[in-house]
């Protein structure tokens, strides 16, 4: 009966366009009164809230959101562009190469996709446009390869996901993103070199090795960030939390040292940082009251059952979870799905014996297709805004893009190797 009430309620919610932290927190309200008095149910509710923000780790969430905002107007996505262009600008659709390249390394140091499709796609698609390329094309390549820094680390969602996991490492989870992530934008350049080369798209230049020396100079304090970041964290310097705080420092010194901001935009950069912060933690407040109600109700458990009673093969329950995280990720946001769903699919998985961090990273590859698709896809309608076209326009060029990325994710899934090597070679 409650779980029938949690669904239900939720989905009428969705439905008549409450927002979706809202949905969700009124529908665990909803549960809550069913089983319990209301005095104690709102207490319940609001306490879940405080205690699910109540962590360290998430600390880390708000300074990578200034991070990416300070990286977003300092300049960085326009040197990141120069150099990738200097090293794929001479191949079938060089262009587009470019961009999913600039957009991995940015999605990658911001950690965040929207970021990447505004930055990367305000400097690639008037430029691509001006070469010839169809603007539609460029838009698709772009909201595409966005979506892979939220792999990449260091990524929010990741840092979400070890929350909701109970623990998985942080650290494990960064390393394990480098493959999966490379290797799905490797895919998105196959399909973009062969649409090219079927619609005639021009090809550039082969960059001299003077070029792209001058251009990797350029875009190498940017690229430190990452070394710093990560390595940091690798190494045992800092936690991800304390990683966080040593990129604003650094993105902010570096915005200065371009001179492509000056103090009078802090103000801004710091509203937007703190708006964006609070939808995301509200989200994760309400998500985790909605968790602990399924807990509550057992509801994880019994999903355990019925997917394990459905078949006995690995294959087939990870192909079952990933349809189903497919058709999550069309409807919903990332950070309330990774939270309401792994409590639910993680119990499974590790039944089968999966480690948690590979089945964060195929959480996270599955949920970042649905950024791309409409009604929800944050990264399509900016993707779409920055490039002036129409989602319908978009679609087309969309498909083998999607294909190539739901390929990436069947091999990430049934080769755990590409998750957990790099994980393993550093020690966790």
């Amino acid at each position: 009966m409650e779980v029938l009430i949690l669904v239900l309620s939720f989905l009428i919610l969705l439905g008549i366009g409450v927002p979706i932290a809202w949905s969700i927190g009124i529908s665990s309200l909803f549960t809550m009164l069913v089983s319990i008095p209301a005095m104690p149910a709102f207490t319940t509710v609001a306490q879940r809230m405080a205690t699910g923000l109540d962590s360290f780790a998430l600390l880390a969430i708000p300074f990578f959101i200034l991070a990416g905002q300070l990286m977003n107007r300092g300049g960085i996505a326009r040197r990141l562009i120069d150099f990738a262009k200097t090293l794929v600008g001479a191949l079938p659709g060089g262009l587009a190469h470019v961009n999913i390249i600039a957009a991995m390394l940015f999605g990658a140091i911001s950690g965040s996709a929207v970021a990447a499709a505004s930055a990367i796609g305000g400097f690639m698609g008037k430029r691509m446009e001006e070469e010839g390329y169809d603007k539609s094309f460029g838009a698709a390549v772009n909201i595409t390869s966005a979506t892979t820094g939220m792999t990449i680390p260091p990524s929010n969602i990741l840092i979400v996901y070890s929350l909701a996991s109970g623990g998985a490492s942080i650290a494990a989870l960064f390393l394990a993103g480098y493959l999966p992530g490379i290797l799905t934008g490797l895919f998105l350049m196959i399909v973009a070199a062969v649409w090219a080369r079927r619609k005639g798209y021009p090809v550039g230049e082969r960059s001299k090795l003077k070029e792209v020396a001058r251009t990797f100079l350029d875009a190498l304090p940017s690229l430190l960030l990452l070394v710093i970041v990560i390595g940091g964290i690798v190494v045992g310097i800092f936690t991800a939390t304390e990683a966080s705080a040593v990129a604003v420092l650094y993105c902010l010194i570096l915005g200065f040292w371009y001179r492509e901001f000056k103090a009078s935009d802090m103000p801004d950069i710091l509203l937007h940082s703190v708006s964006t912060t609070a939808i995301v933690m509200l989200l994760i407040g309400t998500s985790m009251s909605m968790s602990w109600i399924m807990a509550f109700e057992n509801i994880p458990q019994q999903i355990t059952a019925l997917l394990l009673s459905v078949s006995d093969s690995p294959v087939v329950i990870l192909l079952i979870i990933n349809l189903i995280l497919l058709f999550v990720g069309v409807f919903m946001d990332m950070t309330p799905a990774v939270l309401i769903f792994t409590p639910i699919f993680l119990p499974v998985v590790q039944e089968m014996g999966m480690d948690p961090v590979h089945f964060g990273i195929i959480m996270v590859l599955n949920l970042s297709i649905g950024l791309c698709t409409p009604p929800v896809g944050s990264v399509l309608f900016v993707g779409v805004g920055v490039a002036g076209t129409s989602i319908q326009k978009v679609v087309k060029p969309l498909l083998p893009l999607f294909i190539a990325m739901i390929v990436a994710l069947l091999i990430v899934t049934y080769v755990p190797g590409l998750s957990l090597w790099l994980p393993e070679v550093f020690g966790y």
